[in-house]
């Protein structure tokens, strides 16, 4: 372990059970998904409702822009529900993480999780009685996603209460597989179902799926805080603590930095329709588009299931480093590409990428940070993931305005190379950090 940087480990009140002997797999076995954390109870209940949850909630988020769309007949209106739910994602997701680090997080994933059930339903309500209100709409989806900010840092902060720490990567992978898994199928179900049950059932169906995480949450054992957090209450004060811990913590901060690095730069998704129609059309302009949105997460979905490559690696932080100049690289690689299939295959490389940094930003968060920290260390993170594509949403749809869409990517993808290879080199810290 790096000395410079705490890294507390697994809590001694910890519901995992002890870390066995690493035995190395052996044939096909270690290449395949890293599944040791499933055989800890409490963990598999957690990761098992997830697989339900994530296909449920893509349901919900098609159906909601579909819905905002049939009613309005404009994409601006599409954008602007969009950014409605990103507000309170933030405000929340920040407040959550001061919550989850002052009461039980059991407790609050029961609440958040029947809230967003609650709020499905509403959804289904409104849709099957014909009520076609976009202001409705709009405020059910800033409720849902301000329930969501409240849930997802208690979610991962439990994660490093529920397994050991030398398997916090392995689980990181698994949850991160079925979250991209959802991504894919999600919308391709939902595509299937629209014409066959209607657009409604879609949010009951989520709401169904939600109820089997409520009680995949009620199973789970107690997880109070540690010490005298039990005495803390969750306010302005206490977000501003995390901040100052993170900025106390260069680890912690540089795995930030990394993802913002990563994203910001290096994500063209808003530059996916121009090329699709200018650069891919002789493929066939639905095909490309398709392409090139399903393509990111397949990669990450083949890079999970071949996280037993990667998940036993000690130096999580060369990991991240690693992983984020690949993304870079395999962007760029897709923006000097004319050819759709070459460009398809590299957005699924930068896709295994994404997976690899994920998983290792995710184990440093956990196991850098003490359990009275790590909710807000959560809330911080779902803010810089949820904020930075949508950060690149607007600065690669500028650039590729004044640069043309294949050069704003190319630049952006050698631009995450160069900032991470500087920061890496500029600030040890990170290089240094291992378990």
């Amino acid at each position: 372990m790096d000395t410079s940087e705490s890294n507390t480990g697994t809590d001694p009140q910890s519901t995992a059970a002890p870390d066995e002997a690493r035995t190395p797999r052996r044939g096909w076995r270690r290449w395949a998904m890293d599944t040791r954390p499933l055989r800890i109870p409490a963990y598999r209940r957690l990761w098992s409702s997830t697989i339900v949850t994530a296909v449920g909630s893509q349901l919900t988020a098609v159906a909601v822009p579909k819905q905002i769309y049939d009613i309005t007949g404009s994409s601006a209106w599409v954008g602007a529900a969009s950014m409605a739910g990103l507000l309170p994602l933030v405000v929340f997701a920040l407040w959550g993480g001061a919550v989850a680090d002052s009461m039980d997080r059991r407790k609050l994933l029961l609440i958040t999780n029947c809230g967003i059930a609650v709020t499905s339903v509403l959804f289904w309500v409104q849709a099957a009685a014909g009520f076609d209100s976009v202001a409705a709409l709009m405020i059910l989806l800033a409720v849902q996603q301000a329930f969501w900010g409240l849930n997802a840092p208690a979610r991962n902060a439990s994660i490093a209460r529920l397994v050991p720490e030398s398997e916090l990567a392995a689980a990181n992978a698994l949850g991160s597989t079925v979250m991209q898994t959802g991504q894919v199928v999600g919308p391709l179900l939902a595509g299937v179902l629209i014409p066959v049950i209607g657009l409604p059932e879609l949010y009951l169906i989520d709401a169904l799926a939600l109820c089997v995480t409520v009680w995949a949450v009620y199973r789970l054992p107690s997880l109070p805080p540690l010490g005298s957090a039990t005495k803390r209450r969750a306010g302005v004060r206490e977000i501003a603590a995390g901040f100052r811990y993170i900025s106390a913590h260069k680890v912690l901060l540089l795995s930030f930095l990394a993802d913002i690095i990563a994203m910001v730069f290096g994500m063209p998704r808003a530059l996916f329709p121009q090329l699709a129609t200018e650069t891919y059309g002789p493929y066939g302009e639905g095909l490309a588009l398709g392409l090139l949105f399903a393509a990111i997460p397949i990669g990450a979905v083949v890079g999970g299931l071949f996280s037993g490559t990667f998940s036993r690696a000690r130096r999580h932080g060369w990991m991240v480093i690693g992983a984020v100049i690949a993304w870079g690289a395999a962007i760029a690689g897709f923006g000097l590409s004319g050819s759709l299939w070459p460009a398809v295959v590299f957005l699924a490389v930068a896709g295994i990428a994404d997976m690899v940094s994920m998983v290792f930003r995710g184990a440093i968060l956990l196991s850098a940070a003490t359990d009275e920290m790590r909710g807000r260390m959560q809330g911080v993170f779902t803010v810089v993931v949820a904020g930075g594509p949508r950060l690149a949403d607007v600065l690669h749809g500028t650039a590729g305005s004044v640069f043309g869409p294949r050069a704003a990517v190319v630049g952006g993808g050698v631009l995450v190379v160069v900032a991470m290879a500087a920061l890496a080199l500029a600030i040890p810290s990170l290089r240094r950090y291992r378990i």
